[in-house]
């Protein structure tokens, strides 16, 4: 009896260790609606990363430079310093294209409520090129800019793109952890998003293995120091390489880095954690796998494999760049760094897998993420422990799990693990919502996650990019509110319907509604009390409309709305001659671009001139890299910026005093730029002097006043001017009218897009800032596959090495939305009657607009039918857009039975 209550004491022990070690599985899950999202500011510019204070203020930091500062105490958004920082890549022409340098990452000292300190890291300017881990104070709400002290200096290459990093944490030590980028550029002549070892003379640049793989370079690599007092630094026990060695940093505690994103740490174990994104490269025997973004975890120091492998260590080929031959294919347990750019040592620790891995394509191991572009950030990992002063605590369903966001896909993911720390499951964070690019996220003091979103455009200022608080509300929830308007520019007078449809209250408490409309100053002009209110702006200026919804138990929330009244946007047409949806490889295209604006259109019907245009077209592959093209439409965009510049000019008294090259009354335009070449102010205090007059900086000689000129018109003038320092300035922009031959570029996927884009900034008005508007038609691939439709029913994927796609029982269906069919008389369907899977065979119709609309063609698909051979559908002559239905039909057949399997459909 007395072993019997024993073995039950032990029994109930056990259990109650389980199930303290595994209670985040049985917490139940908290409603979605029970956490809010509240944008706190809005309109950024280019916002990159955060850093909660523990007074609950939020520092945040944009990639030209600028430091915020946002107090929840008083709502209150202040610009506290701005670093001067490189932004810029000129290569070995001379072309200046834009970076993804600047201000990279920000983070307070551990102990920054006794000593103020803010570290940040950026690239600085001037040569020779190098990023500085650099040690600010904080006084008071400013930076104080003469405290700074430099802790670590890193040389880098500023010729071609990429790869910064920039995320930065202290652990539980006091160690600071800083991710450096690779630095190089993933554009090869060779081969498209193949591993960059090119090793032949003057191409480091496009060689990672003189940075992530190089021993005794602090370039793709996960740094990790101890900040001393007086700003200098040490070196803790554990990283990667011991002091002392010549080819080894000591600094180094991971290496193998390309493009690594928001660095965190688990407070219980002091594991690291970052988002690293990948190459793009289809799986190719020869060359490599396919590319993988990663969610890396670092339970020690070590070597991460860029860029031999990725992934999970899947490895790439050795490649001579100088024939095209393939070597041998890289051993993850043995790396060898043979690169003449290499200055570390030759043997190289053994590759660490990644945690989470994923392409392009859908994820067999993690099949949430999801497919198409991709740019995996990192986030924290959740322990209330870490706030113990937190009003509003996220629940304990969320204990231990670590947040992960994706900038492209705009999701935010759960990742459970499990007391080892291994990876257990994931799940959708708020399913229900779409971030807009998020770039960093953090928990602050009070418990809330704040987040970054960067918006949808790169290299400049997005309405849509923000700053955003999460919050939970364990009791009576706040309305989630709704705000939107007919028109949110134009001449006045302007009309404008407001509305808050979409406003809902989970708890159903009953709704109260306050519209306030304010000027930029801030002042109340009018305030309406309906859900749905009409306002006509009689006088020209920037308004802000904000709707406050309040709930029976005073609980509020807010949208904003901001309104310019007074400058009507530009209108932008693209007309495209045929089909526009689809390309023909080697086709010609006519298009014609047409730019009108009320207030500066200067030709008939108030169109824009030609060279005031911007106009672009791209080939995007399959899996493209977003931040190429935004470069070169940026600098596209400048030759039209430039050329309404050099139109300001003519048209004032500029040119009676200054010309670009050669002496006059005032100084030439290229001494002017030379002057004030990296001042970061320049085009503000620039602007100003040009409006207001001025003289003494340059002589006796004194400049006119130009009144008549708005800001908006003097900044563009001042730019163009200060761009004369760097030579050749921008991409030209096509004609605004022509004909353009669809070719892929060498080595590039057929399965992309064309992008057509036109663009053009207004230029505002003494009291408004410009307005952008921008245009795109895509042309995709005619070659469409399964995995991409749109919609679908009764469909199975399976995972094998050929991962058929099949039709299961009559009536499923593949749908592809918005499609034109002008011009279409074929469709080609790769379709085959599977027999290891017991299909059937059948019909496969083509319909419009739903799997019952219009048939216009239809083929069968039988036993006979040949392995990847292709059905032709003779398909009735059809125009404009459609959905295209594609769906199975077979009476006979079971319904979980296999009918066909597809392999794409192409549209001819």
């Amino acid at each position: 009896m007395r072993m019997v209550r024993a073995r039950l004491i032990l029994s109930c022990i056990g259990l109650i260790g389980l199930l303290s070690m595994t209670s985040q599985y049985y917490v139940d899950k908290p409603d979605d609606n029970r956490f809010t999202r509240e944008i706190l500011a809005e309109k950024l510019d280019e916002p990159m990363a955060l850093a909660p204070l523990d007074d609950g203020r939020i520092l945040f930091i944009e990639r030209k430079g600028d430091i915020h500062l946002y107090n929840p105490a008083t709502t209150r958004l202040s610009l506290i310093a701005t670093i001067p920082v490189s932004t810029k890549y000129t290569n070995r022409e001379g072309v200046v294209r834009e970076a993804e340098d600047g201000l990279m990452g920000i983070v307070p000292d551990p102990q920054f409520a006794q000593n103020h300190w803010v570290y940040l890291y950026y690239a600085q300017p001037g040569e020779p090129a190098r990023n500085v881990l650099t040690r600010y104070e904080m006084r008071g709400d400013l930076l104080a800019m003469e405290t700074r002290k430099i802790l670590l200096e890193i040389p880098t290459q500023r010729d071609e793109c990429c790869h910064t990093g920039g995320g930065m944490v202290f652990d539980k030590d006091g160690n600071l952890c800083l991710l450096t980028g690779d630095n190089t550029s993933p554009f090869s002549s060779l081969v498209a998003g193949y591993a960059p070892i090119d090793e032949r003379p003057e191409r480091s640049p496009w060689d990672a293995q003189k940075s992530a793989s190089n021993t005794a370079d602090l370039r793709g690599k996960l740094i990790r120091i101890h900040p001393e007092l007086d700003g200098t630094y040490k070196i803790p026990q554990g990283n990667l390489f011991p002091i002392g060695n010549t080819k080894a940093r000591p600094e180094i505690y991971a290496m193998g880095l390309r493009n690594p994103w928001r660095l965190s740490v688990d407070s219980r174990t002091g594991y690291l954690y970052w988002g690293e994104v990948g190459p793009d490269m289809k799986d190719s025997v020869g060359l490599g796998p396919y590319g993988y973004d990663e969610f890396n975890q670092a339970r020690r120091a070590g070597n991460f494999g860029w860029p031999y492998v990725v992934g999970n260590n899947a490895a790439y080929w050795d490649r001579d760049y100088a024939t095209g031959k393939a070597g041998k294919q890289f051993n993850p347990a043995k790396l060898i760094n043979d690169s003449p750019n290499n200055t570390g040592l030759r043997e190289l620790p053994p590759a660490q897998k990644s945690l989470i891995w994923y392409s392009y394509r859908a994820s067999d191991e993690f099949p949430l993420m999801g497919n198409g572009g991709r740019s995996a950030v990192g986030g924290p990992i959740y322990h209330k422990a870490d706030l113990p002063n937190a009003l509003r605590p996220f629940p304990d369903y969320y204990e231990g799990k670590w947040l992960i966001t994706d900038f492209m896909r705009g999701w935010i993911m759960a990742v459970t693990l499990d007391e080892q720390s291994n990876y257990v499951s994931m799940e959708r964070f708020l399913p229900n919502e779409r971030f807009d690019s998020p770039i960093d996220m953090k928990f602050a003091a009070n418990g809330d996650l704040y987040l970054l979103e960067y918006g949808s455009a790169w290299f400049r200022g997005n309405d849509n990019a923000r700053l955003v608080r999460i919050e939970y509300n364990a009791g009576n929830r706040k309305p989630v509110v709704q705000a939107s308007a007919d028109k949110t520019a134009g001449a006045v007078p302007l009309n404008v319907a407001f509305s808050s449809a979409g406003t809902i209250d989970f708890d159903r408490d009953a709704l109260t509604y306050e519209w306030q409309i304010m000027t930029k100053s801030g002042e109340l002009v009018q305030t309406y009390s309906t859900p749905n209110p009409s306002v006509t702006f009689d006088k020209a200026g920037l308004y802000t409309a904000r709707l406050t919804v309040t709930d029976a138990k005073g609980a509020q929330n807010s949208k904003t709305l901001d309104i310019k009244a007074g400058n009507e946007p530009p209108n932008v047409t693209i007309n495209l001659q045929g089909n526009k949806t689809f390309f023909t490889v080697g086709q010609s295209i006519n298009y014609d671009v047409a730019v009108t604006d009320k207030e500066d259109g200067s030709l008939a019907g108030g169109q824009i001139s030609p060279e005031q245009v911007s106009v672009s077209i791209d080939y995007l592959p399959e899996s493209f890299d977003k931040v190429a093209v935004s470069m070169n439409q940026r600098s596209v965009d400048m030759t039209a910026t430039y050329a309404t510049a050099q139109k300001l000019i003519t048209e004032s008294d500029c040119r009676a005093c200054h010309t670009i090259d050669r002496p006059s009354v005032g100084p030439t335009y290229q001494r002017i730029a030379q002057k004030y070449k990296g001042d970061p102010n320049a085009v503000e205090r620039l602007s100003r002097k040009v409006i207001t007059g001025g003289s003494g900086v340059w002589g006796e000689a004194t400049m006119s006043a130009h009144p008549q000129l708005s800001q908006a018109d003097a900044s563009t003038i001042v730019t163009y001017i200060l761009s004369l320092s760097d030579e050749p300035k921008s991409v030209k922009s096509l004609p605004v009218s022509g004909n353009y031959t669809l070719n892929i570029p060498t080595s590039q996927s057929s399965k992309g897009v064309f992008i057509i884009r036109a663009a053009y900034s207004d230029r505002g008005t003494p009291s408004l800032p410009p307005i952008s508007t921008e245009k795109l038609v895509m042309l995709r691939s005619p070659v469409l596959f399964p995995e991409q439709a749109d919609s679908s029913k009764g469909t199975e994927r399976i995972t094998d090495q050929n991962r058929p796609f099949y039709l299961v029982g009559s009536g499923a269906y593949l749908g592809y939305f918005k499609l034109d069919m002008t011009g279409i008389k074929q469709i080609d369907v790769a379709a085959q009657v599977p027999g290891r899977a017991d299909a059937t065979g059948g019909t496969i119709e083509v319909r419009l607009d739903s799997p019952t609309g219009k048939l216009i063609g239809e083929t069968a698909v039988t036993s006979n039918t040949g392995q990847g051979s292709a059905k032709i559908v003779n398909v009735a002559p059809t125009d404009s857009m459609h959905d295209v239905y594609f769906v199975g039909k077979n009476p006979a057949a079971r319904s979980n039975q296999v009918l066909v399997q597809v392999t794409s459909v192409t549209f001819k």
